[in-house]
């Protein structure tokens, strides 16, 4: 019997149950704590998996199954000219209006498809930190100075911090690189161009669908927020054109599929939702029961889910105990604590802020009134910056993510680089 491993079962069991038995049950606080873990994870189910993240898995599933890995190894491979990969994965975000978690899939996707370390850690800083209409939300909202001093971090931030972990592990890279040298050249099963307009089908279906409500009620974004369901709609409509012409599946398959999705449009026009999870079931459906790439996609995507979801649901529990559900409650951790520690200019006042967003979950545009409240109570400008430039990009659920698909390790590291840049950053803001 291996009675070191019997030691660490004991020691799990008697932890799980000293928690059970020193359970405050009778304690306000935690109990409110419990009821913003399950507040907040009932919201993200609500609010953020099905129009955020299941779209998110077929794209995922797409660059696994339908792009080359040779065209991710061309651009963000280990062997790629730095400044081509570090300039493709920069600016990423300002494609895919994502958050951090919603990001999880696309990174897992291109660095399975063999993409270098440090262009893949750069497109998953850049997905959720340079969204342009969080950009346009904080220039607005918080000011000018902010909006622009946000874009610059970001985009200095996402190549930075990727070329850092590329020389950190560059021994490791170097092996990659050799070895995607020695590899033979692919056959390519379909001109890029039809891959593309498949992809970014898929993409924009995930911006429309979560086209967030602007401030004014007219102009070309609150247009296109008002009509956000019709177009959503049009390039749906789209995709089953592609699975007809580009994965091969039969068109009576295709028209039956997508009858109960426009019969439930029709009935259900005030709640839109319910015909996008139909397509959802109905999509899933369509490609697990064709053999070939149709299959190959939804395994793909399948497979994503199962290694993301199970995580992020632990995580979103996790964040709302400590810090609270989505309509400003109170986690096990008080906000005024958190408000009256990043006042000023100090760099305990920028590590604080850099280090609580960097464990917080923001939804994408989220953090803005978030930061608007925290500024009202006396946050300062430079603790303000760093919140920003670390909150979106990082969330306690994406860095359990993150240690499934990079390890432990490089996870850390990570993590430790956007808290040390942060806190810098908006130190010398702060004084500027």
């Amino acid at each position: 019997m291996n009675w070191k491993e019997e030691y660490k079962k004991l020691i799990w069991i008697v932890a799980v149950f000293l928690a059970a038995f020193y359970l405050p049950i009778g304690n306000s606080r935690f109990t409110q704590a419990i009821y913003e873990a399950l507040a907040l994870a009932k919201w993200y189910a609500q609010e953020h998996v099905l129009l955020c993240l299941v779209p998110a898995f077929f794209i995922a599933g797409v660059i696994s199954v339908f792009v080359s890995q040779n065209a991710v190894i061309k651009y963000l491979g280990a062997s790629a000219k730095k400044w081509i990969a570090y300039s493709v994965a920069s600016v990423s975000g300002t494609i895919l209006a994502v958050c951090s978690c919603t990001v999880l899939p696309l990174f897992s996707g291109i660095h399975k498809r063999g993409a270098g370390l440090g262009p893949a850690i750069a497109f998953l800083y850049s997905g959720p930190a340079i969204n342009i209409l969080a950009i346009i939300l904080t220039a607005r909202i918080l000011g000018t100075e902010l909006g622009i001093a946000r874009v610059v971090g970001a985009v200095v931030f996402s190549v930075v911090i990727g070329y850092t972990m590329h020389l950190i592990y560059r021994k490791e890279e170097q092996i990659k690189a050799e070895a995607q040298l020695a590899m033979p050249e692919p056959e390519v099963s379909r001109p890029i161009w039809q891959t593309a307009i498949h992809f970014f089908t898929l993409v924009l279906i995930l911006i429309f669908v979560n086209w967030g409500r602007p401030d004014a009620d007219n102009g070309v974004w609150h247009f296109i927020y008002s009509n956000k369901w019709l177009i959503t709609g049009l390039f749906g409509f789209g995709l089953t054109l592609l699975l007809i012409l580009i994965i091969k599946i039969k068109i009576t398959q295709v028209v039956i599929a997508a009858l109960p999705v426009i019969i439930l449009a029709i009935s259900f026009p005030a709640n839109p939702v319910i015909a996008f999870a139909s397509a959802v079931i109905a999509l899933s459906i369509l490609l697990s029961v064709n053999e070939g790439e149709a299959s190959e996609w939804m395994s793909s995507s399948w497979g994503f889910a199962k290694q993301i979801l199970p995580l992020l649901g632990i995580g979103v529990l996790i964040a709302g105990f400590l810090l609270g559900g989505p309509e400003n409650g109170q986690g096990i951790i008080p906000n005024n604590w958190i408000a009256s520690l990043v006042g000023g200019n100090s760099l305990f006042a920028n590590f604080f802020a850099s280090i609580s967003g960097a464990f917080m979950y923001f939804a994408t545009l989220t953090e803005v009134p978030i930061l608007q409240g925290l500024i009202a109570n006396g946050m300062g400008k430079g603790p303000a910056l760093a919140l920003l430039l670390a909150g979106p990009a990082l969330s306690l659920p994406n860095m359990l993510v993150i240690r499934g698909v990079i390890g432990t390790q490089k996870t850390v590291v990570y993590v430790s680089l956007v808290v040390i840049m942060a806190t810098i950053s908006g130190i010398i803001y702060g004084i500027l």
